[in-house]
């Protein structure tokens, strides 16, 4: 007689493998070292590093001075990138699905990174994706937050999130979750060694100008942010976690730990006075970590300093850490990460003092058509949002001029800055907004003809419900709140519900429906709801 257990083990083997985590990698190609790091990611979220690794490059130092990436460089990254594929092989990981390569700085701003991008797959099979400054802060949001809301006094308060890399300085201000600014600074600790290094100045010269350097930069900051106390300062990075692992005892980078400014600025003022060689051998650096050590630790002596802070906070978080959650949740964003694009483009509307209500509503029904006509456009989950935003803020170039209006809201979204959103995806929301009225895509339209033929269609797309949901709000008085799509025969019926009289929304979907027609292939009926 066969066992019970023969019979039952396909299905014990198959809820086996379901519940089993998937192993993925995160691979961030910075300035002068490349990371990867192998995790587990389990059905419930649950995030397991299983190994990270570092090696040393010297990408930054051709593409800050020259612009471009040396053959050398190349083949070194290369080289390393080859070894880290064997390893993931060891860990089972085959998948390029299961593996994400980014670079940064270096990378983004090089002439020849199209060269470098093609000799890693080629070498490799990996793709190379350059992410843009948004993007960073983007995963830096997603990596830091739960670091900040696990503790009262980053969670209640303002938080100042500083990190100084080798060639930028991201920072965002957050509160409660959510984000009150953020931007980026294309000055970072390697990108200053070499400007200094320029000037020829060596000792006590050399050290004077870094510290009026740094300290101009430092003000420039602060300025900037218009930040009134009390705020809490949280600082990243490699140098600063180099620095935290000397200072305090038994820390374990899964939560922030607190930093007296006073031992910082100790430990800051020693490392500013050793050479390189000094350094690693009393302090156990590598030759890289030594080089950019000085700038970085200066820089967040001097931002605590500022701001009067007798601490600050110190993350272990990272880039792969953000990697690796933008992975767990498919890539998708979450809806408070829609809110906090959301707030920024509210934000940026207040700016040029556009009608706050109607945008609102527009906006709105912007979003119920999506949700209705998702069988019809075929976009995925991040184009509501970039409609969404689009809508908020088609009208900001009336605060340029009533003429050519369109036209104006198009360089103002183009050259603005928006939380969340890449330069791609503002370059999408830009034409949605260019599109909300007067002449339909062209191939001769600047920004338009530049995209690939999916972008091109999402953007028509996106343009002709835009045009339905301001005819909609044609009286600006909101009382459409909700719409109800269905194709009857050779036409697209657009209902109302609890509006009896929809003359004037008639009169303006007459001018408003061309485009969609044009896209959708079908006219559009408003009728009054039931």
């Amino acid at each position: 007689m066969t066992p019970p257990t023969t019979q039952t083990a396909p299905h014990v083997e198959a809820a086996a493998s379901a519940n089993s985590p998937r192993t993925v990698a995160v691979i961030d190609i910075g300035a002068i070292s490349i990371r990867m790091a192998i995790a587990e990611i389990y059905s419930d979220g649950q995030i397991r590093t299983l190994e990270s690794l570092l090696q040393p490059v010297d990408l930054g130092r051709d593409a800050f001075d020259t612009r471009r990436l040396s053959r050398k460089g190349i083949e070194r990254a290369a080289t390393v990138l080859k070894r880290f594929r064997r390893v993931l092989n060891e860990y089972g990981v085959t998948d390029t699905k299961d593996i994400r390569v980014v670079a940064t700085s270096a990378v983004r701003e090089a002439s020849n990174r199209m060269a470098f991008i093609d000799r890693v797959y080629v070498a490799t099979g990996l793709d190379v994706e350059p992410i843009d400054e948004a993007e960073v802060n983007r995963i830096t949001y997603m990596g830091i937050t739960p670091m900040l809301m696990a503790r009262a006094e980053t969670a209640e308060s303002k938080s100042v999130v500083i990190e100084v890399g080798s060639g930028s300085t991201e920072l965002l201000m957050i509160r409660g979750g959510n984000v009150l600014h953020s931007d980026s600074f294309r000055l970072g600790s390697l990108r200053l060694i070499q400007e200094l290094d320029a000037t020829g100045l060596r000792g006590a010269q050399l050290r004077n100008l870094l510290e009026t350097h740094v300290r101009r930069f430092v003000i420039r900051i602060a300025e900037e942010l218009k930040a009134d106390a009390p705020l809490q300062l949280v600082v990243m990075g490699g140098d600063i976690r180099f620095a935290a692992h000397r200072l305090i005892e038994d820390w374990d980078e899964h939560s922030l730990t607190k930093l007296p400014t006073s031992k910082l600025e100790k430990l800051s003022s020693q490392i500013l006075s050793m050479s390189e060689d000094a350094i690693v051998e009393k302090f156990g650096a590598t030759f890289v970590e030594a080089e950019t050590l000085s700038v970085s630790l200066l820089a967040y002596t001097l931002f605590a300093k500022h701001f009067e802070l007798q601490h600050l906070f110190v993350s272990g978080a990272n880039l792969r850490d953000g990697l690796l959650a933008d992975i767990e949740q498919g890539g998708n964003w979450t809806s408070e990460f829609r809110q906090q694009i959301i707030r920024s483009a509210v934000s940026l509307g207040q700016q040029y003092d556009v009608d706050q209500a109607h945008a609102r509503a527009v906006a709105e029904l912007a979003r119920g058509l999506f949700e209705q006509l998702t069988v019809e456009h075929q976009l995925d989950a991040r184009h509501e949002v970039l409609l969404y935003v689009a809508a908020l803020l088609h009208e900001v170039g009336l605060y340029v001029n009533l003429h050519s209006n369109h036209k104006h809201a198009y360089y103002l979204i183009r050259n603005s800055e928006l939380f969340g959103l890449s330069r791609h995806e503002l370059q999408l929301v830009a034409l949605v907004a260019r599109y909300h009225r007067r002449a339909s895509p062209q191939s001769s339209h600047e920004g338009y003809s530049s995209l690939d033929r999916k972008d091109r269609v999402a953007v028509t797309k996106m343009a002709a419900m835009l045009r339905l949901a301001i005819a909609l709000d044609d009286t600006r008085s909101g009382r459409i709140r909700e719409v109800q799509c269905t194709r009857q025969e050779k036409q697209m019926v657009i209902s109302v519900p609890g509006v009896e009289d929809v003359s004037l929304e008639q009169l303006a979907l007459r001018v408003n429906s061309s485009l969609f027609r044009d896209i959708f292939g079908v006219p559009v009926l408003l009728r009054a709801g039931e």
